[in-house]
Parts: structure tokens; C-alpha cells; sequence
């Protein structure tokens, strides 16, 4: 993925691609030690984790190509960007209990302080924020 629509402003971005459901270990790993390395708090990171776990997962089961993550730390944030060729429908609400599907956005909403999806010519970035403090 390139010429995605929002880029990094800081220095310690890093990112990683990803294209199969074998990649999402490794980019479980990637997004944790990028998080702990930057100052999110433990607990935080596994809420974070979850939360791009969830947005790569959809990434593999509704789109051609794969995505990537990037993540860095800005004004007091760690910011996490996942990409793809996709694009997103809802934020919304939690779906019933008995849905079979449906529940990884409403995570995501909730999980972060701030999400956003950006639509771009190519796809969608989805854009998380966590406070580091807080």
C-alpha cells in the first residue's frame, strides 16, 4: 500500500505489511512491541492489540491484497493506521448477542479513544488514537 492519504508526522513511525491470516501473528507482535516501546500502558496495548487484530482480520475476509499497520506516537498518542483496499461501513453499535458476525468495528469503537476511517482512491485507512497517559 502505497500513497496512503494521511501519513506519519513523527520520526518512530514504523509499519508493516500484511497479506494472509498466517501474517497476523506477526503483526500482533509488531503492533504490541511498537506500543510498549512508545509509552502505552500494558493493559492498553492488549486493547490495542485487539483492536488492529480485529481491523486486519476484516481486512483479509473482505478485501484483495492485504493491508499494513503503522504506528507511531504524537502529542501525548500512540497512533496506529491500519490500510487496505477496502472499505469501511460502520462504527456502530454492537450487534445482538446471537450474531454470528459483526462485532469487530463496534470493538474497535470502543476500545480507542479516538478511531477515524479515512477513504483514500485505493481504500480506507482506519486510524486509531490511544492517550498515552490517561
Amino acid at each position: 500500500m502505497t500513497d496512503l492519504p494521511i501519513a506519519p508526522t513523527a520520526p518512530d513511525s514504523a509499519a508493516m505489511p500484511y497479506a494472509a491470516a498466517d501474517d497476523l501473528v506477526a503483526v500482533r507482535g509488531f503492533v504490541r512491541s511498537r506500543a510498549l516501546a512508545l509509552g502505552l500502558p500494558a493493559a492498553r496495548v492488549d486493547m490495542l492489540t485487539l483492536a488492529v487484530n480485529e481491523l486486519a482480520t476484516n481486512t483479509l475476509q473482505h478485501t484483495a491484497g492485504g493491508g499494513q499497520v503503522r504506528v507511531w506516537a504524537e502529542a501525548g498518542q500512540l497512533v496506529c493506521d491500519v490500510a487496505d483496499a477496502g472499505t469501511v461501513l460502520s462504527f456502530g453499535a454492537m450487534p445482538p448477542p446471537d450474531s454470528v458476525r459483526g462485532r469487530g468495528l463496534a470493538i474497535v469503537a470502543r476500545v480507542a479513544d479516538e478511531v477515524a476511517a479515512v477513504p483514500f482512491a485505493g481504500g480506507t485507512v482506519v486510524r486509531i488514537r490511544m492517550n498515552l497517559i490517561g
